[in-house]
């Protein structure tokens, strides 16, 4: 892989030299007495795991608790694991609408309803841009980010997934993508039944085309980590700005890797993650 090095900002090119492949079990969705918090007008379901600094794990679109099964072990050896699932996804009751600035509205609150003096964040896809906000929003709490796959604008989209998007129609066929979002959200959410409106709500928030402006991503105090795998769904000149404009953030870029970087590099990801977290 052949990276450059832009605006004398340091970019953190992750090999396989250095880490050595840990085998951990992997944690059932459900697992650890999953409990419901109230947040706002609504609730959101979440499973807690280990002891010491708190660290929120915000999950992607059309997925859970579940997209971290390979990870929360290893993280809650070292922190206390808040794995939550977003409102209208999982097991968290759908609300009138949804945005990234909404989702990170909803876990700004369940920071404070946990009463949890200050947090880090891992958010990997929509909980990556979520973690954007969440991180310019509250300062006050949120110390280290981690965000996973993550994209400020839709113009960092890789050429023609906007347009998919855009085409999707709201019916079971379409809503069978994401090796069967439609079964799996039908097994778990308490709104089974209304599933189109989630379905809808999703498509749009991904089409929307900002998630946060530029001036608010370069606003942000939180000391962040970029990671993504070279075979992303972010171009690599959106990533090359999003590590520019935030400031002092740090980026690694996997090799060989999809969007999904814990499908087959969970033990990387988790040694990556865990190096970075750590006080040095």
């Amino acid at each position: 892989m052949n990276l450059k090095i832009h605006n004398q900002y340091f970019i953190l090119a992750c090999l396989l030299v250095g880490f050595g492949q840990i085998s951990f079990a992997q944690i059932p969705y459900g697992s650890n007495n999953g409990k419901y918090l109230k947040v706002k007008n609504s609730s959101l379901y979440y499973e807690e795991y280990g002891q010491g600094q708190p660290l929120l794990l915000l999950h992607g679109g059309m997925g859970s608790i579940s997209n971290f099964k390979k990870v929360i072990e290893p993280l809650s050896k070292q922190f206390k694991v808040y794995a939550i699932d977003s409102p209208g996804q999982g097991r968290s009751p759908q609300i009138d609408s949804i945005s990234y600035k909404i989702f990170a509205d909803y876990y700004a609150a369940f920071i404070d309803e946990m009463k949890l003096d200050s947090a880090y964040v891992m958010g990997w896809s929509d909980g990556g841009n979520s973690a954007f906000i969440l991180a310019h929003d509250r300062p006050d709490k949120v110390k280290k980010v981690v965000a996973i796959g993550a994209n400020s604008d839709t113009d960092g989209y890789r050429a023609g997934m906007l347009n998919w998007v855009k085409s999707w129609k709201i019916d079971p066929e379409t809503a069978g993508i994401n090796n069967g979002w439609l079964a799996e959200f039908n097994k778990l959410s308490p709104n089974a039944k209304t599933w189109e409106k989630s379905f809808s709500q999703l498509k749009f928030m991904w089409i929307t085309k900002e998630v946060i402006s530029d001036s608010d991503l370069a606003a942000i105090k939180s000391k962040f980590l970029l990671l993504y795998g070279d075979k992303d769904l972010a171009t690599l000149e959106h990533i090359l700005h999003l590590k520019n404009t935030i400031k002092g953030s740090q980026l690694c870029i996997l090799p060989n890797t999809p969007h999904n970087v814990f499908d087959k590099k969970s033990e990387m990801v988790s040694k990556i993650v865990i190096d970075f977290l750590k006080p040095q």
